[in-house]
Parts: structure tokens; C-alpha cells; sequence
């Protein structure tokens, strides 16, 4: 059996992942049958499901930016070791919500601990896996941040709170990781309809495919 296939999506606050990846995992299970494999970050296993926990938490106010980094990381670690990295060795085709890009763009640029700071943490964790493609729904932080009010206003977590600017600046850092390494990372305007995004995503990912499967 052949290697897997990587593929993660990522995106600022009220982008539309979820709603996303609910469009997309029914055709790709078409698609693909047995061989796809869904999953979440930060989560996907038992222990990092339970740091999810305390990283959302809003009863954790006072938390660090490092340790904030650092819950990410120790989350992701367990996530590959457990459930990714075996997962592609028996040649499943993955797709994650959220994967590394995620906390180089909120840690390192919204926070400010700085990109390669981040980028070697995670790489560390992860032992250098990285997706091989990266669908990245974009659109402007005030949009985000007015769905998020408007949609999930009951079940707004601790990140969701931090102020606009810190959304620009996670906005910003994404675009600027998707510039560097447009072979992996796919910009989606997530202003479209949702069926215009699914749509956009599901052709990216087939044409990743092609030749791979």
C-alpha cells in the first residue's frame, strides 16, 4: 500500500472550518472510501483531547503565551505519535482540522513569540511531519469575529476573547506562510457561499491527489 496523503485545514476564527470540513468529509468518504481519515487539532487522541480542555478553558485567563505554545505542542506530539503518523503508514488519506500552521500563526504572530520559535517547537513535536497540502480559508478578522458573536455566541472559548488585534495579526502571519510555501498552502476566500468553498476545497484536494492515490 502506498503512503498516505496529508492534508489539513486551517484558517483565522469564524472562517468557516467546521462548516467546511462538514461539506467536505461525506465527498471524500464517497471518494476515497476506507482510506479517509478525519481528524481535529488541538485533540484527535485521549490526552490531547484532555490538554484541548485546558487550553480552551476560559477559567485560565492568566495563561503564558509560552505555555499556551507549549499545551499546543505537547497536544500535537501525542496526536502524531498516536494517531497520524500510523494512520499514514498504512495509507490513509487524512484530513485535520488544524495541524503546526495553526500555532505558528496564533503563537507566533498573534502572541508574538516569533514564527521560527513556534515553527521549531512544533517541528520538534511532530518530528518534522508536516501536511502535504494546506487549504487555508481566509477572510478579513472583523468578519471572523461578528460570525463568532453571532453563531456561537453561548460557546465562546478563551481564544475567541482576545482582542482585534491579535486576530489581524494571526490573519497576517497566515498569509505570510501562505506566500512562502504556495506549493502546500491553498488560499480560499471563506467570503464565498459555504457551497462555493466546499466546492474550491474538494478541487484543490483532487488535483493534490492525482497520481498519489
Amino acid at each position: 500500500m502506498s503512503r498516505g496523503y496529508f492534508i489539513s485545514i486551517e484558517g483565522p476564527d469564524g472562517a468557516g472550518k467546521s462548516s467546511l470540513i462538514d461539506r467536505l468529509t461525506p465527498k471524500l468518504y464517497a471518494l476515497l472510501g476506507d482510506r479517509f481519515f478525519q481528524t481535529r487539532e488541538p485533540g484527535g487522541v485521549r490526552i490531547s483531547e484532555a490538554i484541548r480542555k485546558i487550553i480552551l478553558n476560559n477559567d485560565y485567563s492568566e495563561m503564558d503565551a509560552r505555555t499556551e505554545a507549549l499545551l499546543f505542542a505537547a497536544a500535537r506530539a501525542q496526536h502524531v505519535t498516536e494517531k497520524i503518523r500510523p494512520a499514514l503508514a498504512a495509507g490513509k488519506i487524512i484530513l485535520s482540522d488544524r495541524f503546526l500552521d495553526s500555532s505558528i500563526a496564533y503563537q507566533g504572530g498573534g502572541r508574538g513569540l516569533g514564527v521560527q520559535e513556534v515553527r521549531q517547537i512544533n517541528l520538534f513535536a511532530t518530528a518534522g511531519l508536516q501536511p502535504d497540502l494546506t487549504l487555508l480559508l481566509d477572510l478579513p478578522s472583523e468578519v471572523g469575529l461578528a460570525r463568532i458573536m453571532k453563531h456561537r455566541k453561548n460557546d465562546v472559548d478563551r481564544m475567541d476573547q482576545d482582542p482585534l488585534a491579535f486576530h489581524q495579526k494571526v490573519r497576517q502571519t497566515y498569509l505570510q506562510l501562505a506566500q512562502a510555501d504556495p506549493g502546500r498552502i491553498k488560499v480560499i476566500d471563506a467570503c464565498e457561499r459555504a457551497e462555493k468553498i466546499a466546492d474550491n476545497a474538494l478541487q484543490l484536494i483532487q488535483e493534490s491527489l492525482k497520481g498519489k492515490i
